[in-house]
């Protein structure tokens, strides 16, 4: 680049300090508001009607809980017509929201409910009042010849009101404070009244998590099942004795079971590529570098064959997790525990006394449910909670203050090439020889990169959620909701709307002080800072007119499911999907509450900020919120599930931010009243209840309702409760705590690599190594993979080998026939089997959900309590030993231990008749799936690639 001369560095600077000083472009004209207004209407129009005349075609992407959820969650039927779905939607109403789409989406769609009703409210009042109060003193104003007439839009402001008329606004504040509690107030009640009929509810009464204390930080001295029911018993004595489970110390099962997940998904998808044409294979064998983590191989960077790499380091990690597992006992414990009583009511009065004392130091809890549990966090002391806790605040607000710096830079010279082209000259060159490649480039850079960073924020925030110590993904998501709508109101709101205002008063106070010789306070009272901030909030509100419009479009876009249909269609002809891709795609996806919850809360904030500056924001916000409640509503009934289940106790964070967005907006008002009323001191002191009104409001609503919405009982009798649900007295005593609250690690089964079975035949060929297929005994496979496969086609005779894989055909590639194995369940909502019915539990465990046809019960088939022979069918019935299992620490060094006779049922306890802690009973026998009812958990002389044709 040229070097420049003086004055063209001062022009520079010149150009530069007026681009940073006015970067957002906010002086909107009214006909550019309309076309943007008409733009997004117009498009949201096309969209809806695409959905339309798709979603009767379509019911994997447009329905697919009505495809897999059973009897007693499914929602209404949809007719294949275009509107079929209007009725079954509309006429769904909210009490049987909860049975059917779960507690946390039913207070999603109450939420969204509040929002739409509480902004039809305000736009009316708002707009009734402070238009016509804008308009007339604007006109008054113009017509003394100060400048020329004001555009619609900014007519609409208060930029130019002057006098008495801001008590107006000081009244505005009041009615808009009243009717934002008045809306949270009735709502609350409104989720109390469904947190109770959800407590009262047959699943939640017999459910085990219901009944169970998780305590935490405990010293080494209790570390142990009677430590935990002394601290118990220090809390609040109870007629029952809980039972106890003291944590086990899992090791580096975890880590080695993660690396093992990740060699299984790297073998399918180089295998999905390598076999895509099975009859044209590529002349080359994939390579890869080893893992960075495998110490087998000492140079990470040459390149190995990665069938034979993958498939072996697959078998390693197998091994050492059966090695580690069986050195698990009790003599290593770690301080957490569960305690599980007979009633629920004794549970929660424990509970309940335990939030105000910590006996010994430790803290004492409901128990969330075993899937909602972050298990790598339990073990972590309180003092190391804190520091990571202050760390990871640390970061996010760095993250917070400093992201305003690439956000500008990007509104002033991404989202405007030619700003970039004033400062680099050889730039404009080239945008003028190639004006549409870099038209193109400057409508489409700035908001992807936007939005690339704001879908990677949430992952962001949840990564440091877990790394500051959250115990369960409950609390990481309501953390993660926090830290979304700290980041978008200080980047997204105040530095976009204040940034030129802060640069021009900086530059103003520069030039008086440096420039003219003025004292800073002689240049602060000439400029009028807060007249200043005020009449670019006023100048930037019709860019917010037009961003609430466009939200329109986002909601329109997750209605048509527009993405998971191109990507679908994209994926299947241009890439190479591995079997369990494409099986999960036919899943119900989970919905991201946090991320959904921080944009309604995001838009309410930027509404009630701007309601006084620009009444017309109220009403845009009325419009979105109207179209996408009901949008949610059918999304959350036929499209979308709950991942985790939290039951309804995100609603404290949306209240504490919606009245974060009130303070905000009585500030502003504030702000307002102070820069340009004539009276500002005596209109400022009547506002000043305003912020004590919203702690006194908050305080009276925690101390109301929020106990009774956590606990089921502080230990009197409840007034006016319902009868409770019928206590399943036979499947509580089955119930073992030590093993529904046991570290996964200690019985996840192991994921087998998945391949097409259009490619079965060539595994001979491909796969070098252990093609006798016998992969159990030393290998470090589980018993399921050292049976002999008999063959189907040859009755009596061995099938053919195929190496440790299961073979998957085309017709069979449907979340339907697979939604029974935790591995798949997990992600879409069924981990414990709450919304497709069939039971998914830990091996040998009861589960909390029935299946389908009763409330609560034993497993859904009894035949998984069986064991087989190898060299027999499932059907001849006869009882063997299983190979030796994971747990073959001597009996006499803990209590209920398994044998060395196997998997079977251990005697046990006479007094707790069930095997309460035997962790490790029926561990990890890897690669089938849970079974049906009626179905043997066995493959039937198929062949192991087979068994899994008859799941659908």
């Amino acid at each position: 680049m040229a070097t420049l001369t003086p004055r063209e560095e001062e022009s520079l600077e010149q150009k530069f300090l007026g681009l940073i000083s006015d970067p957002f472009g906010a002086q909107l004209a009214t006909d550019s508001v309309i076309a943007a207004i008409s733009t997004s209407f117009v498009i949201f129009g096309v969209i809806f009607i695409a959905f339309v005349l798709l979603q009767p075609y379509n019911r994997t992407v447009y329905a697919p809980r009505l495809k897999h959820t059973d009897d007693k969650h499914r929602p209404p039927d949809l007719p294949r017509r275009p509107m079929g779905w209007f009725h079954a939607v509309f006429r769904t109403d909210e009490d049987s929201y909860v049975e059917t789409i779960g507690m946390d989406a039913t207070i999603f769609l109450r939420f969204a409910r509040m929002c739409r009703n509480m902004f039809g409210v305000l736009s009316v009042v708002g707009c009734a009042i402070l238009i016509p109060i804008n308009i007339t003193q604007n006109q008054k104003f113009t017509k003394t010849g100060h400048f020329k007439a004001a555009t619609l839009i900014l007519s609409m402001t208060p930029k130019d009101l002057f006098g008495q008329i801001w008590w107006a606004f000081v009244a505005v504040a009041w009615i808009f404070d009243i009717i934002i509690c008045g809306f949270l107030w009735w709502n609350y009640r409104a989720v109390h009244r469904l947190r109770r009929k959800y407590m009262d509810s047959p699943d939640y009464q017999n459910s085990l998590h219901s009944r169970t204390l998780m305590i935490t930080d405990i010293p080494r001295s209790l570390r142990s099942d009677q430590g935990l029911l002394d601290i118990t018993d220090q809390l609040r004595t109870t007629p029952e004795v809980p039972r106890a489970s003291i944590g086990r110390n899992v090791k580096d099962i975890p880590d080695l079971i993660e690396e093992h997940e990740e060699a299984v998904i790297e073998l399918e998808k180089v295998l999905a590529k390598y076999l895509k044409n099975p009859n044209k294979l590529p002349a080359e064998r994939p390579l890869c570098k080893p893992s960075k983590k495998d110490p087998e191989y000492t140079n990470k960077n040459e390149k190995i064959d990665a069938i034979t790499y993958l498939t072996a380091r697959i078998e390693r990690l197998e091994s050492q997790i059966k090695s580690v597992r069986e050195t698990v006992d009790k003599r290593d414990a770690m301080p957490y525990g569960f305690a599980s009583y007979e009633t629920l009511e004794s549970a929660h009065m424990v509970a309940f006394a335990g939030k105000s004392k910590h006996p010994k130091g430790t803290t004492t809890q409901l128990a969330p449910r075993p899937n909602d549990i972050i298990w790598k966090n339990l073990p972590i002391d309180a003092k190391a909670r804190r520091w990571r806790r202050f760390i990871n605040n640390l970061w996010i607000t760095l993250l917070t203050l400093l992201y305003f710096i690439p956000n500008a830079l990007i509104a002033i010279f991404l989202a405007q090439l030619n700003n970039l082209a004033f400062l680099w000259p050889e730039f404009g060159v080239q945008m003028q020889k190639n004006p549409k490649f870099w038209a193109i480039v400057q409508g489409i850079a700035a908001p992807a990169l936007t939005s690339l960073f704001y879908y990677f924020l949430p992952i962001i925030f949840r990564r440091l959620s877990v790394q500051a110590g959250d115990f369960t993904k409950t609390a990481r998501e309501r953390h993660v909701i926090h830290q979304l709508y700290a980041f978008f109101v200080f980047n997204n709101l105040f530095v976009f709307s204040l940034f030129a205002a802060a640069f021009k008063f900086v530059s103003a106070m520069v030039a008086a002080t440096r420039d003219q010789g003025k004292s800073f306070k002689d240049a602060v009272n000439e400029y009028h800072p807060f007249v200043q901030i005020m009449i670019s909030l006023c100048t930037v509100s019709p860019f917010w007119v037009t961003w609430l419009v466009q939200r329109n479009l986002g909601a329109a876009i997750d209605l048509s499911q527009a993405v998971n249909l191109a990507w679908g269609s994209f994926s299947r002809k241009f890439l190479n999907p591995t079997p369990r891709e494409l099986i999960k795609r036919t899943a119900p996806p989970p919905f991201d509450y946090a991320s959904y919850y921080n944009y309604f809360l995001f838009y309410s904030t930027v509404a009630l900020c701007f309601a006084a500056l620009q009444p017309i924001c109220l009403v845009v916000t009325a419009v979105y919120f109207v179209l996408d409640a009901w949008m949610k509503k059918y999304l959350l009934m036929y499209v979308f599930c709950t991942k985790t289940e939290s039951g309804g106790l995100y609603w404290r964070v949306l209240f504490n931010r919606f009245l974060v967005g009130a303070l905000m907006s009585n500030c502003l008002i504030a702000l307002m009243v102070g820069a340009r009323g004539d009276s500002h001191v005596p209109m400022l002191a009547a506002m000043a209840p305003l912020p004590l009104l919203l702690l006194g409001f908050k305080y009276y609503c925690k101390v109301t309702f929020d106990n009774s919405m956590r606990y089921y009982t502080k230990g009197e009798s409840i007034k006016g409760a319902e009868a409770p649900a019928p206590i399943d007295k036979e499947s509580r005593r089955r119930d073992r705590v030590a093993v529904r609250f046991g570290h996964p690690a200690l019985y996840q089964k192991l994921t087998v690599p998945m391949v097409h079975k259009k490619s079965k035949h060539l595994l001979a060929e491909i796969y070098r190594g252990r093609l006798d297929g016998d992969l159990g005994g030393t290998t470090g496979y589980s018993d399921m993979y050292s049976m002999k496969r008999m063959s189907k086609e040859n009755p009596g005779k061995p099938a053919g080998a195929s190496g440790p894989f299961e073979f998957v055909e085309e017709k069979d590639m449907d979340f339907e026939n697979f939604k029974n194995r935790p591995e798949f369940a997990e992600d879409a909502g069924g981990a414990d089997g709450s919304i497709y019915g069939a039971h998914i539990s830990r091996p040998g465990t009861p589960g909390s959900v029935m299946g389908a046809g009763s409330e609560r019960g034993r497993s859904s088939s009894r035949d998984s309590e069986r064991t087989y022979s190898h060299d027999e069918s499932p059907g001849a019935g006869a009882g063997v030993t299983y190979p030796a299992g994971y747990h073959q620490t001597p009996s006499n060094l803990r209590e209920y231990s398994p044998g060395p006779e196997g998997f079977g049922r251990v005697p046990t306890n006479e007094s707790r008749g069930r095997d309460e802690t035997n962790l490790l009973h029926g561990a990890a026998p890897m690669g089938h799936q849970t079974p049906k009812i009626g179905e043997s958990p066995y493959t039937p002389d198929e062949g192991r690639q087979d068994y899994f044709r008859g799941g659908k």
